[in-house]
């Protein structure tokens, strides 16, 4: 819908003490190579965003027509408004909802549900609200975006589909089903006039991909995101093994990391989002934070887990591991020495090098060890912009080796 506080135009209509909202469209004519937008998605293995829960209690709680938590389907909104942002038309809605609110806004990297779904809201003409869940799309301004955006939506309606127990079917034709356009409830049941999200998407699609965007393909892209969540895709994914680290070791970008992108998942074993650098104002020989690692069972190919920022409720991404720089490692393999822990070492010790590729876990502490003579039986020295550390393998009495970092010797 488009909000009054932008410039906006609100349908209000009222039935049975119930207001309405109409949603509009503003439609661009411009063109680009043809693509498929549902292609586009497959090919660039687009995922989708995770859905956050920020539920506002002050919208009221008036049951479906068969009752809590029973809706019929999902009508699909956009809001007309070129120049509004998420959080904006949230806002705004909230200030407003005894006009019209929604259950949900999506965008290009956001799922954010704001009201309840197991209640109805005032989106659509009185008899779509007492029927369906609904949701606004906000108009995005690229191509990567616009196909983020459908791959959301898709998921979204998808996964409320999935989450009451009904099977996809597009109303448009025959107005019976589960899957709604804001133009179907005009044509079907009434109560409203508009027509969106068509105009939006297909002129979107055209300024785009070359080609008007449908709600006919968006419902293909709707059974694509059901499917997948019943598990009877047909699409094949890579198995990958993982292995966490500490969480807090680190890495910098190399020098060829431009050639390589970031992603919510390891590349190729999952539907995936993939993002840019330059969010990160990311630059070659910047610190990243590493807390995990993955290998792709069939090709071996490593991937690493990473952050921009030392707190670990940063933002992860996945990384192929050349656009990572850990410095050398060489080892001194086969020695037969023994050192003696300081008296005043009190220090972890690791199941592998710290800050390397292998990524490392705190198994101990040096304070149990002040004193003692241990036996080691390789030396391994890391090297990263001209700086060497040199760490020292101990072969205990009974357990597993680990390491502890030569300043820790007398």
């Amino acid at each position: 819908m488009k909000l009054a506080s932008t410039g906006s135009h609100i349908l209000r209509a009222i039935a049975t003490g119930v207001a309405v909202l109409g949603i509009g469209v503003a439609v661009q004519h411009t063109t680009a190579h043809a693509e498929s937008v549902n292609s586009y998605i497959s090919s660039q293995k687009i995922g989708h965003a995770t859905i956050t829960k920020s539920i506002w209690s002050g919208f009221p709680k008036y049951k479906y027509r068969n009752g809590v938590g029973k809706p019929e389907g999902v009508v699909v909104h956009e809001t007309a408004n070129s120049t509004s942002t998420i959080y904006g038309e949230i806002a705004y809605m909230k200030a407003h909802y005894s006009n019209a609110f929604v259950h949900s806004f999506v965008d290009a990297s956001r799922i954010v549900n704001i009201a309840n779904t197991n209640y109805l809201s005032w989106g659509a003409g009185p008899a779509a609200n007492q029927r369906f869940v609904q949701f606004e799309q906000v108009e995005v301004h690229s191509k990567s975006a616009f196909a983020h955006q459908i791959a959301n939506a898709a998921y979204y309606t998808a996964y409320l589909l999935k989450e009451y127990n009904l099977k996809p079917n597009d109303a448009a034709y025959d107005g019976k089903g589960t899957v709604w356009s804001h133009n179907a409830v005009s044509k079907f049941l009434g109560g409203t006039t508009h027509t969106d999200p068509v105009g939006y998407y297909a002129s979107a699609g055209r300024k785009y991909f070359g080609q008007a965007y449908t709600m006919a393909q968006f419902y293909q892209q709707v059974k694509r995101q059901y499917n997948l969540l019943h598990g009877s895709s047909t699409s094949t994914y890579a198995k990958a093994t993982y292995q966490k680290g500490s969480g807090s070791e680190t890495a910098k970008l190399s020098s060829s990391y431009t050639k390589y992108r970031l992603y919510n998942h390891i590349k190729g074993t999952r539907a995936t989002k993939k993002y840019t650098w330059t969010r990160s104002k990311a630059y070659a020989g910047k610190r990243v934070y590493i807390d995990e690692i993955g290998t792709k069972t069939a090709s071996k190919s490593k991937w690493y887990r990473i952050r921009f920022r030392k707190s670990t409720s940063a933002q992860k991404y996945w990384v192929y591991k050349k656009a990572l720089n850990f410095g050398t490692l060489t080892f001194n393999k086969d020695l037969t020495l023994q050192k003696t822990v300081k008296t005043t070492s009190n220090t972890a010790t690791y199941n592998h090098i710290p800050n390397t590729h292998y990524l490392s876990k705190s198994v101990g502490s040096t304070a149990s060890l002040q004193g003692q003579t241990v036996n080691i039986n390789c030396e391994g020295i890391r090297t990263i912009d001209g700086v060497q550390t040199t760490w020292y393998r101990v072969v205990p009495t009974t357990g597993d080796p680990y390491w502890i970092n030569a300043t820790e010797f007398d």
